[in-house]
């Protein structure tokens, strides 16, 4: 394996995962054990693994969602913090631990406009997702060589077409359907092949500070997004809101991350829709139509 890093991404199934371990394997050794190779809620298990390999890097990724489509949305917040203290606490076992972590660390209930890391702890999460990230921010806070990245909006391939609004509007188009929200909102979606640079500097570099708004430059509205859509699918679908007054904003200042990591640039938002619709083009026949049929 060469001189390559050994690093270990947890929750390598998922949409995020799955496009680490497909984006990083070329340049790293990755390890992504499956649910059946690592039970990251058995304390034992996990210590057990970090034993038998040594890792540079960890970049922790697993979460109990709480989504619609969640198989089993219940006990968030014991999961989640019970899966990253079954890791941290074998910190003298690995390197560098990279917590993905999310806007929902400042409070999702409150409108979050362009907020800066600094607003952190101006709330407590009320909801379980959100005060499990919260709780772990400030562990980081407290350890060395950890580092918290705060993603907003984030889209590209893999990723639930059910629930997530871009690929579930793509998909859409591609079967006739009118594209449906809930309510217009303005937010930050980062194109998933941007998070890569990203994972790359702070696994290879020191770092100033211990948490980043991981977002792009410019915030949009989901309307907006719709109309981008019908635009590059070439198919003039009705989009339907069903509350038309404006939702929460959900948006991160990310001038902290671009003063970190120099020249730093995020793909246009129409060119990464134009790949991604590309790729459900492609792959059109892996979509099940009666998951589109579910209003949002």
């Amino acid at each position: 394996m060469g001189n390559k890093k050994n690093i270990l991404i947890t929750g390598g199934s998922g949409f995020i995962g799955r496009n680490l371990v497909e984006q990083l394997k070329e340049k790293y050794n990755v390890f992504s054990p499956a649910h059946k190779e690592l039970e990251l809620l058995d304390e034992g298990a996990v210590g057990a693994y970090f034993k038998k390999h040594k890792f540079e890097v960890v970049i922790h990724g697993a979460v109990r969602p709480g989504h619609r489509n969640a198989k089993d949305p219940s006990r968030q917040l014991y999961n989640n913090l019970r899966m990253f203290f079954n890791i941290a606490r074998n910190y003298s076992q690995f390197g560098r631990l990279v917590f993905l972590s999310s806007g929902a660390v400042y409070d999702v209930s409150k409108p979050m406009a362009k907020v800066k890391e600094e607003y952190f702890d101006t709330y407590v999460p009320v909801d379980e997702l959100g005060f499990s990230k919260y709780i772990i921010s400030k562990y980081i806070e407290k350890i060395d060589n950890a580092i918290e990245l705060r993603i907003f909006g984030i889209f590209g391939k893999y990723e639930d077409y059910a629930i997530r609004f871009i690929s579930n509007a793509l998909c859409k188009s591609l079967f006739d359907l009118p594209i449906t929200m809930k309510q217009n909102r303005m937010f930050d979606y980062l194109f998933i092949d941007d998070l890569i640079p990203v994972l790359n500097y702070f696994m290879e570099n020191d770092f100033s500070h211990k948490a980043y708004n991981v977002t792009p430059d410019k915030s949009i509205e989901l309307l907006a997004l719709a109309e981008k859509v019908k635009l590059i699918s070439g198919n003039d679908l009705p989009v339907v809101i069903k509350d038309k007054t404006m939702g929460l904003e959900y948006s991160g200042d990310n001038s902290r991350l671009k003063s970190e990591i120099s020249n730093l640039k995020f793909t246009p938002v129409d060119s990464a829709i134009k790949k991604l619709y590309a790729w459900y083009l492609e792959n059109k026949t892996l979509i099940n139509k009666n998951l589109l049929l579910v209003d949002k």
